[in-house]
């Protein structure tokens, strides 16, 4: 017997309510990442037992990934909020800039804090503009060919750190003294477009160091084994984004780098270091959005192991 057409009704009904449930849990979704937890801005506390049995604390703030436009005056707002937490040393890891505009945009940002020692390294787009790019892009192998956006003043924000007394430490080495301690402190260029020069700063870390830190943008395995074989201790990092995008239950899906995506936030442990990675504050201006991965800065605490 032929079903009726009320019974053909519902049953089409039923088969249409599946996708959009779909559909609408996806708006949803979107919604709340775009509107609401890309400046849902946190700061994330980290202890990592680092420094020589016995020694004081330090702790490290470490700001990255802003990504400034002129107009993002929340995430200038939350970086100014931080110089309340007094830090030793603050640790800029790259990619403060998004557009040829945006560097007094960053200096007032970064201002307060330019109160406290500094050290800094450079990121992709701190040099170019970011470009609008297919995201699926980045669930594919990286084949490591990079098309550049326009050049970004740059070199203007680096004056404005440098005379505030920051350090820059793109492939170089230096020393830095925090009330008693001695921290011996390597950074390169961003490995991510292949500006890394280790072999500028290779060595062993200092005997007399307390600790060897390490910086880089991107956190490139290649350089990662370096940084651990010559003996420091902690590498600070970025780009990642923490993923960006993160599935509950199960984390990041991609890193944009070689580095595996269980590492794509917070701390753990390469080859015998400690590698801490921030999800950052910002994205791209063509991808401004983060699910299950807010913004974040983190304070660093280092204690006696």
């Amino acid at each position: 017997m032929e079903p009726s057409t009320s019974a053909k009704m519902d049953h089409m009904r039923a088969r249409a309510a599946v996708p959009l449930g779909l559909l609408a849990t996806g708006a949803a979704g979107l919604a709340y990442a775009a509107g609401y937890e890309v400046r849902a801005f946190r700061l994330r506390r980290v202890t990592v037992p680092v420094l020589p049995p016995g020694s004081r604390q330090l702790r490290v703030l470490q700001v990255s990934d802003l990504h400034l436009l002129p107009a993002h005056e929340k995430t200038v707002s939350f970086v100014r909020r931080l110089a309340m937490l007094e830090p030793d040393l603050v640790v800029d890891s790259g990619d403060n800039l998004a557009h040829v505009d945006a560097v007094p945009t960053a200096v007032r940002a970064l201002e307060p804090l330019f109160a406290f020692p500094g050290v800094f390294v450079g990121g992709s787009n701190d040099y170019y503009a970011p470009r609008p790019k297919n995201p699926a892009r980045y669930l594919l192998p990286d084949r490591g060919r990079r098309i550049h956006g326009k050049p970004l003043p740059w070199e203007d924000l680096r004056s404005a750190m440098v005379g505030a007394g920051w350090v820059d430490v793109r492939n170089r080495r230096t020393s830095v003294s925090l009330d008693g301690l001695t921290l011996d402190v390597g950074g390169v260029d961003d490995p991510h477009i292949w500006l890394d020069r280790y072999d500028e700063i290779a060595g062993a870390v200092s005997p007399s160091a307390d600790l060897g830190l390490g910086l880089t943008h991107s956190p490139e395995p290649r350089v990662l084994s370096r940084f651990a074989a010559d003996g420091f201790g902690l590498v600070l990092a970025g780009h990642t984004h923490g993923g960006q995008l993160r599935v509950p239950g199960i984390g990041a899906l991609v890193t944009n780098s070689g580095l595996d995506t269980a590492r794509a936030r917070g701390l753990s442990q390469y080859d015998g270091m400690w590698l801490h990675v921030s999800a950052g504050l910002g994205t791209s201006p063509y991808t401004p959005v983060r699910f299950a991965c807010p913004p974040e800065a983190t304070l660093l605490t280092l204690v006696g192991r």
